[in-house]
């Protein structure tokens, strides 16, 4: 007879539970739609329609996509949030481009608002009545008035920015708009694309015709920074595996840490950041790669609307910490102090030639 062995004796192992692994970041779904009917003449809004009616998502018509009112909520609050889960579907009729420095040139305008809820976020202020998500159908005339431009300052190089006021990477499911810029960015000898993310829904881009004349750049920051400040936008380890990929496809890269924030622990969250990125990255993605960096800053008009929104957010908007820097949009902003803007532009700097030391830091502001 075989007896069975394992009545001698009592076991001391311990039982894990099994490790869970992170719900992905989902593609963004509104939850209303509203048409300008202009938009319906065009075959974009056409399959954007298509698009919403195929999922039964309610729409109503609008006669301009700088006017929607009575969204659904009895609050501020609940009426923000709602319009964070509203697109408008429209046309561009203003195309004169707006200056986009440091990091462009021009901004191109292919959409509008953002789906994210960044505490930080500039938006809070340029966006502040209308904080739904717009986009634009009318690309090729976009696209026009884009080469207009670059024509107009060949042979110098003109570059355009894609996320000067959204995150076009978040919204490329519904409109295909980036895939547009890259396809006629590719062609143009005087003409290049540049957008930041903090999305990873890049699979539509992967196998676009680019000539290296598009660069993608992804938002990161240190561990604390997203997760206090970042809801509803892609994990961080979604976003270097999307720039692994980005990377694949022959893209230039590149990141922006931003907003840079002074709080306990900045320089092990960030030494981590850099860290991380090193180990994950492939080595395609370290070739002609560029840094940005951005230091947290807010106004006025920001620090009262944030504080509505998200009253119990942890962001620091001490003005008496503060030094007040003039803004472009006729408001002082609130940046570090000297010795602090020093103090994480240095260190900062320091960990990137560390581990990526072929890398090019474009500016910091």
């Amino acid at each position: 007879m075989f007896r069975n062995e394992r009545s001698d004796f009592v076991s001391t192992s311990v039982a894990h539970p099994p490790v869970r692994k992170a719900k992905g970041t989902k593609p963004f779904i509104p939850d209303l739609v509203y048409f300008e009917p202009g938009a319906l003449e065009y075959e974009k809004g056409k399959r954007i329609m298509e698009w919403v009616t195929s999922r039964n998502i309610p729409y109503q018509m609008t006669t301009s996509h700088n006017r929607i009112t009575n969204l659904p909520g009895e609050t501020e609050q609940e009426k923000y949030r709602m319009a964070k889960r509203t697109l408008v579907v429209g046309v561009r009729k203003t195309l004169k481009f707006d200056q986009s420095k440091p990091s462009a040139e021009y901004a191109i305008p292919i959409s509008t608002g953002c789906m994210g809820h960044c505490h930080y976020c500039y938006l809070q202020t340029t966006l502040g009545a209308k904080p739904y998500v717009r986009v634009y159908v009318n690309t090729q005339e976009i696209i026009q008035a884009a080469k207009g431009y670059i024509e107009e300052r060949a042979p110098e190089l003109t570059r355009f920015e894609a996320a000067c006021t959204s995150d076009p990477v978040g919204l490329e499911h519904i409109t295909g708009n980036l895939g547009d810029l890259i396809r006629f960015m590719a062609d143009e000898e005087h003409g290049r694309l540049r957008f930041v993310t903090k999305y990873h829904h890049v699979d539509p881009l992967l196998n676009i015709k680019h000539n290296g004349h598009t660069r993608i750049r992804f938002s990161v920051n240190s561990d604390y920074v997203i997760k206090n400040f970042e809801p509803a936008t892609s994990r961080f380890e979604e976003r270097i595996e999307a720039a692994g990929k980005i990377a694949h496809a022959g893209y230039p890269l590149g990141f922006i840490i931003a907003p840079i924030m002074w709080y306990d622990g900045w320089e092990a969250g960030y030494s981590e950041l850099l860290q991380k990125l090193a180990d994950t990255l492939p080595d395609e993605a370290t070739k002609d790669l560029t840094f940005e960096m951005i230091q947290h800053r807010f106004t006025k008009t920001a620090k009262a609307t944030i504080e509505k929104r998200y009253p119990k957010t942890k962001l620091e908007m001490d003005i008496e910490k503060r030094k007040m820097k003039w803004g472009r949009w006729g408001q002082y902003k609130y940046v570090y102090k000297d010795d602090q803007q020093d103090a994480l532009r240095e260190y900062i700097t320091e960990r990137i030639f560390e581990h990526f030391p072929l890398a090019n830091i474009d500016y910091f502001t």
